[in-house]
């Protein structure tokens, strides 16, 4: 599937910049990132806690429900599985929200996913990146910094929460931010999953 251009969609060299509501302010003496839900106790990151955990180099290609694909880019950040170990799940999760900044709310976007997929080197909170034309570069502040979601390249990008707050593990599937405006709540790209 990788640098599989899914039907509908054109490529770019270029990293289109697409967000919803006002740019996130980092201040890392507030920030932080909670774990929560299902699980047996929630645990609470600070950014510095984030940036402790192992890290993870993958190349990711990026589908935007906008038409524009995206191949080559390289990503470094904390995989999602990494998440796991720090807290023990409730039996029965299968689906996760991630949250993120919206107009001041840490929580007023989310996006919902399946969380088997999520399991490998291609489902990362970023803060770094390069591609053919850039060398490693922090992510910017309208793409995500200091920490965004990039999901695996089987999801429109739109599962790619920016300025990221937590995770919520859930026993069944719940529509998030663009998914209760009408969008798919599977969004596969390969599949042209863009509306409901």
């Amino acid at each position: 599937m990788k640098n599989q251009l899914p039907p509908g969609q054109f490529e770019t060299n270029n990293w289109p910049i697409l967000h919803q509501g006002d740019i996130y302010s980092f201040n890392e003496d507030t920030w932080q990132f909670r774990l929560f839900g299902n699980v047996e106790k929630e645990a609470v990151l600070t950014y510095s806690d984030m940036l402790s955990l192992p890290k993870t180099i993958s190349a990711i290609d990026m589908h935007c429900v906008t038409t524009w694909s995206k191949f080559g880019t390289t990503f470094e950040g904390i995989a999602l599985r990494e998440l796991l170990n720090l807290v023990s799940l409730k039996e029965g999760v299968t689906h996760i929200k991630v949250y993120g900044h919206y107009n001041g709310d840490p929580y007023g976007y989310s996006a919902n996913l399946p969380l088997e997929p999520l399991l490998g080197d291609d489902a990362l909170f970023v803060y770094r990146w390069k591609d053919k034309n850039h060398d490693w570069q922090d992510i910017t502040p309208k793409h995500g910094y200091p920490l965004r979601f990039i999901p695996p390249a089987s999801f429109y990008l739109w599962k790619g929460t920016k300025w990221v707050t937590g995770i919520r593990f859930m026993k069944q599937d719940e529509a998030g931010f663009w998914e209760e405006l009408g969008y798919s709540m599977s969004a596969n790209p390969f599949k042209e999953e863009r509306y409901r």
